[in-house]
């Protein structure tokens, strides 16, 4: 990929999408998770171990490759971001949990991240562009650096100059999904000429692994007798992870553009299925309306 795009974009890209997180972040955020604890501790444990266990097992039956492999489990072991905000903001679920559960997600990954990216490495054993890596603590808190910083910013702003937040959260909001589609765009041009063999290789993964998240986000809290608009929330959060942070670790910490490849196909797919799911959440929660 172009050094400019993965050296100084994409870093600049996650760092947008943090700070438009941390504008709508409060401390009451933070504090909501003693108010709704079923809803937040179902989604934690789907997050934290539901999905790495379900990522693991598709790319098993599978048969990706190495390290097609562990990119997989990379995007899965990332939290939801914005995009699962603004979906769960268009479909009506709860948008205050939602940001709750990506803001706590970001924190938690600091740790959990490496764990199953290691995992995966010792597993799979890839061949990646650089050699034999580890994702290192030390290595790691550099790039959660340009997560945290960003997200403590936009909160301190918010606390400070509410009225100018107020104004900035929508367009700071649009230029996140905007520039998490330049960078898949830009990545996704820089690898063109593979492009057909990485979607042959990982589309149906992708595609299979982003609808089932998206399910057993709303069903298992839904059945945990957690109500609906937080299971909305729970869905989005667990369905649309956070692409540009899964790309920023596999670039500029594991040294490997290939890695990031399923990230990039992974965020290509998970826009309009995610756009179609919770289409049909509406139809479903309008249908005993219209009988």
């Amino acid at each position: 990929m172009n050094t400019v795009l993965t050296d100084v974009f994409l870093p600049a890209a996650l760092a947008v999408v943090m700070l438009g997180l941390g504008i709508s972040l409060t401390l009451d955020d933070f504090r909501r998770v003693r108010r709704h604890p079923r809803a937040v501790a179902v989604a934690l444990t789907l997050q934290l171990l539901v999905l790495p266990a379900l990522c693991f097992g598709l790319v098993v039956l599978w048969d990706l490759p190495p390290v097609h492999a562990v990119g997989m489990m990379l995007l899965a072991a990332s939290p939801g971001g914005t995009v699962a905000n603004i979906f769960c903001h268009l479909f009506r679920g709860d948008v205050a949990l939602s940001i709750t559960l990506t803001a706590l997600n970001s924190v938690i990954a600091v740790v959990t991240v490496p764990l199953v990216v290691n995992f995966s490495l010792g597993h799979f054993d890839p061949v990646l562009d650089g050699g034999t890596v580890s994702l290192q603590f030390g290595k790691l808190l550099q790039v959660f650096a340009i997560v945290l910083v960003p997200v403590a910013a936009g909160m301190l702003l918010r606390a400070s100059r509410p009225v100018l937040a107020e104004r900035l959260d929508r367009p700071v909001r649009h230029a996140s999904t905007a520039v998490l589609t330049l960078v898949v765009v830009g990545a996704a041009y820089s690898e063109r000429a593979n492009l057909g063999t990485y979607f042959a290789e990982i589309g149906v993964v992708a595609l299979v692994f982003c609808l089932g998240s998206l399910a057993i986000g709303f069903m298992v809290p839904r059945a945990a007798g957690v109500v609906r608009e937080q299971a909305i929330a729970s869905s989005f959060e667990i369905g649309a992870h956070n692409a540009t942070l899964a790309m920023t670790l596999a670039i500029t910490t594991l040294g490997s553009t290939t890695l990031a490849v399923p990230a990039a196909v992974y965020a290509l797919i998970m826009i309009p299925a995610t756009g179609l799911f919770g289409r049909l959440l509406t139809r479903r929660a309008m249908a005993p309306a219209v009988g």
